[in-house]
């Protein structure tokens, strides 16, 4: 079956759990009635948008999902890949266009062995020896293969979800608890750059993951998830090792390098309006799609035309999520069509 055109989804679920079942301490469970506007509003939103391709973040059940796709008569369009979503924790998910489907998908806790974060800065002697000991990811990614066209190589996918800005609780700590006069007054300080390392450290981890696919070789890949971060952020930097966006008929491409969607966007549009999450009335962009050079327009390597992003985020100015079963974070759809480069 080959493919003209794709569409590809990254959607934040924003903690979706059958009803009265336990999510992370001091949160509600859901009530009934939350949980059936929840299936109800995602469902439709999905029926929207009609991607092939759909990165899902923050499912806790599969069951959830699956009820989802039962409202909205879609069992039959999507393979759903949630297969340890079984409550006691929150993971990435995925659905995907049934007959798109190669293999099986496996979900990546344990970051990959090339992943050490020790220096002591030979070249700047000023510097103090830094060590972070961090072992795997806060939500383990997820990583299948789909077929777009009959041809190989099939295009790998990955669904995550790093650590959030959330400022990480410390006052449970043992250091803490033995010193609290001191770390008291700078709690939000300190937790929060314990978010922000874990999360370059999460972005790290995942950039290796990648490079040992796209290094050297042809395999389109597409990223799907929330970074928690900005297109201009070091997380996201990390992700994409920063390639150059070319204009005109400049020809060129990355091999190693990941294109994000917003900006493919901001190319074809004379005004930047991506949000995707909105904290205490700023507007941020934390949902990403990026894409190697096989989507990009001005690739040498090119197979795939970028033909719009759309996003859903009308919703962001509601401020009861619950009770209307909306997420907190916008979701956002990008389309491709079949042109691969000319000579």
């Amino acid at each position: 079956m080959d493919l003209t055109e794709i569409s590809v989804t990254t959607f934040n679920l924003m903690n979706f759990q059958l009803p009265g079942r336990s999510m992370h301490p001091g949160q509600k469970p859901w009530t009934q009635a939350e949980y059936d506007a929840k299936v109800d509003w995602i469902g439709r939103t999905l029926l929207d948008l009609d991607p092939d391709v759909v990165g899902l973040q923050e499912l806790w059940h599969r069951d959830a999902m699956a009820a989802v796709l039962e409202h909205a008569g879609l069992s039959d369009v999507y393979d759903l890949l949630a297969a340890p979503a079984d409550g006691s924790s929150i993971i990435c998910a995925a659905l995907v266009r049934k007959g798109l489907l190669v293999g099986s998908p496996t979900w990546l806790e344990a970051f990959p062995d090339a992943v050490r974060l020790e220096s002591n800065e030979a070249m700047d002697t000023q510097s103090p020896e830094i060590s972070v000991r961090i072992r795997g990811f806060s939500r383990p990614v997820l990583r299948f293969q789909v077929a777009l066209r009959d041809a190989e190589p099939h295009t790998e996918v990955f669904v995550t979800h790093l650590k959030s800005k959330l400022a990480t609780r410390i006052d449970t700590e043992q250091w803490y608890r033995a010193d609290p006069a001191t770390y008291q007054p700078h709690t939000l300080a300190i937790g929060t750059a314990i978010s922000t390392i874990r999360r370059t450290a999460e972005a790290a981890a995942l950039r290796v993951l990648l490079t040992g696919v796209m290094k050297g070789s042809d395999t389109p890949v597409i990223v799907l998830g929330d970074v928690n971060d900005d297109k201009t952020s070091n997380t996201v930097g990390i992700l994409t090792e920063q390639p150059r966006y070319l204009v005109g008929q400049v020809p060129g491409g990355a091999d190693n390098g990941l294109y994000t969607a917003q900006t493919l966007q901001e190319l074809r549009s004379v005004r930047d309006v991506y949000y995707t999450y909105v904290h205490e009335e700023v507007r941020e962009s934390l949902d990403q799609v990026l894409v190697s050079e096989q989507f990009y327009d001005m690739s040498r390597k090119r197979k795939w035309l970028f033909d719009g992003l759309v996003i859903t985020n009308d919703h962001l100015n509601e401020e009861d999520h619950k009770a209307r079963g909306t997420s907190d974070h916008g979701v956002v759809r990008v389309r491709f069509r079949w042109r691969p480069a000319t000579a």
